[in-house]
């Protein structure tokens, strides 16, 4: 006889539903749909709605309602010329924005975007849905990145409208007292906007930092809150210029060197490849820590010993090792604020207004050569060894018009910050800088004597001649 066998249901042939015969690879949920259902999932939040609103419309009405006022923010870098051009504006904008606006927008996003599924407890099915934690991770920065950019591109654009429209496409005036025609001043604000997206980049690295290691913390959400405000005190201490340039939110302030001529590109490149290092730096150890986290315990949602071991510690190492780096490849010491690069800042644009005055006052044409404009600077009482920032710095300078032998001076008290702005005051006499008006033949004007602002370069070599 034959042996019959019967089938087992291990060895029965099992029917597979056409809708489950497509391999695993086809059905897989890519970075690309992952990325938009992320921002989808943002943009549908009514606080990220609210900031996108306010950011694309209040810097404008804020812009235009300013220039319409007869009190001027003078306090404010370039605020004392948003009656004189509509290129002043977005400059204003930029300088509140880098210390407060977008350090607060990008714990609102960054800060956010990871602990949220802490908070709902949805990490399970994001997982099983797209069954990848790399492909989460990546979709998830993306989109927090291109929330953070559609966020800070909204005051730049809506900025630069509300000051155009506003009061004009006049030229800008510089912080070396040149005057930049409208499209080079178009050219230099959209440059200043974009430098300010490297320390943006690295907040939100940090903020993508907090959030996974601290999970649903609220420490996480207010990281970037915190730490950008601390780097900002840090700004006003007079630090050594390596320790000032290896701080990723340098770039916030050194923007102002490209608005005078040459530009200090100098200090704006190293913040700008610094604040880049720390955004690579904080995102990747995100990504490490990402990778590393149990998705099947529920209380493993980040502690306070893994945010110091694992996310401190190798920023601090970073910093250190850029300090070091910064300190061995430029030449600046100290707080690179020295008499002679002061004189010679205040010399150039003290002779570039002296000639914008002439215009005013409709006098004879002279040249920056023809005055030889010079100035004599000290520091409470200090003249040979005068440096660092202060409100305590008084300068003479001197000048002399062609075909008369006399030569002019004016006095000026300055108020040097430690990041190498300055303010000058003017102090006499009267018919120079000593009136915030000066009478012209159409009526008062402003006189561009009287106070105005200017920007020290920090790694810059002394000047052998402080003539312009």
């Amino acid at each position: 006889m034959t042996a019959t066998t019967t089938p087992t249901a291990s060895s029965a042939p099992t029917a597979v539903p056409p809708a489950q015969a497509h391999t695993t690879a086809s059905d897989r949920v890519t970075v690309a749909r992952s990325y938009r259902f992320e921002v989808v999932k943002l943009l549908s939040q009514w606080r990220i709605r609210l900031l996108l609103l306010a950011c694309w419309i209040a810097p404008a009405l804020f812009v235009a309602g300013v220039s319409a006022q007869s009190t001027l923010p003078t306090d404010t870098l370039f605020g004392r010329w948003m009656h004189a051009t509509g290129w002043a504006g977005p400059l204003v904008t930029l300088g509140f924005a880098g210390t407060w606006a977008l350090p607060l927008l990008t714990s609102v996003v960054a800060g956010d975007v990871f602990a949220a599924e802490d908070r709902l407890g949805t990490w399970r099915h994001l997982l099983v849905a797209v069954r990848s934690p790399r492909r989460v991770f990546a979709a998830k920065a993306l989109a927090g990145l291109t929330v953070v950019l559609l966020l800070v591109a909204g005051p730049a654009v809506s900025s630069t409208a509300g000051g155009l429209v506003a009061v004009g496409d006049q030229p800008l005036v510089g912080l070396d007292g040149r005057l930049l025609a409208p499209g080079d001043a178009a050219g230099t604000v959209l440059l200043a906007w974009a430098c300010v997206l490297a320390p943006t980049l690295a907040l939100a690295g940090i903020g993508l930092l907090g959030s996974v290691a601290l999970g649903r913390s609220p420490m996480g959400l207010l990281l970037p809150a915190v730490v950008a405000p601390a780097m900002q005190f840090a700004q006003m201490l007079p630090l050594p210029v390596a320790v000032r340039l290896a701080l990723p939110g340098d770039a916030f302030l050194t923007w102002n060197g490209l608005f005078t001529s040459p530009a200090q590109l100098t200090p704006l490149l190293i913040s700008v490849v610094v604040s880049l290092l720390w955004a690579a730096a904080a995102t990747a150890l995100a990504y490490v820590l990402f990778l590393r986290r149990d998705f099947t315990n529920p209380t493993d949602d980040g502690s306070a010993r893994r945010a110091v071991t694992t996310a401190a510690l190798p920023l601090a190492g970073l910093l250190g090792v850029t300090v070091v780096v910064v300190a061995a490849t430029t030449t600046a010491t100290g707080s690179g604020i020295e008499r002679a690069e002061v004189q010679h800042s205040l010399a150039i644009e003290f002779a570039h207004l002296y000639r914008m005055q002439t215009d005013q006052l409709h006098r004879p044409a002279v040249t920056e050569a023809q005055l030889g404009t010079a100035a004599a600077c000290t520091k409470a009482g200090v003249q040979d060894g005068a440096r660092g920032p202060g409100n305590d710095w008084r300068c003479v300078v001197s000048w002399h018009l062609p075909g008369v032998a006399a030569t002019g001076s004016a006095v000026y008290q300055l108020d040097v910050t430690a990041d190498g702005r300055f303010v000058a005051d003017g102090d006499g006499p009267k018919e120079v800088n000593g009136y915030f008006l000066v009478r012209t033949s159409t009526g008062d004007a402003p006189n561009p004597l009287w106070q105005f602002d200017g920007n020290v370069d920090l790694l810059s070599a002394s000047p052998d001649s402080p003539a312009p």
